[in-house]
């Protein structure tokens, strides 16, 4: 097995706690997690997932409004629930 070394650098505090808290979730913590993004740059020798600089329009601020209210009604138990044809049978 390799020699590990320490790698130290700086991240936002909530940041690094919401990944955590997911890493968790995966049954890995963050240093886990990294490795493996690190292993797949060496093996890829590219970043594995697209960066680009236009967001994913899904969470634009008017969409997480809407699904914002959405869920406030159906917590508040007014929401209008109706079926919808997005799945293919």
């Amino acid at each position: 097995m390799a020699q590990s070394v320490n790698v130290n650098f700086r991240m936002d505090e909530q940041l690094k706690k919401n990944v955590e808290d997911i890493c968790q979730r995966m049954g890995m913590n963050l240093t886990t997690a990294l490795t493996i993004c690190c292993k797949k740059i060496e093996q890829e020798r590219r970043i594995p997932f697209d960066i680009t600089a236009d967001p994913d329009p899904f969470y634009c601020e008017s969409n997480i409004r809407c699904l914002k209210a959405r869920l406030d009604a159906i917590k508040a138990g007014t929401a209008k629930l109706e079926e919808h044809d997005l799945i293919e049978d």
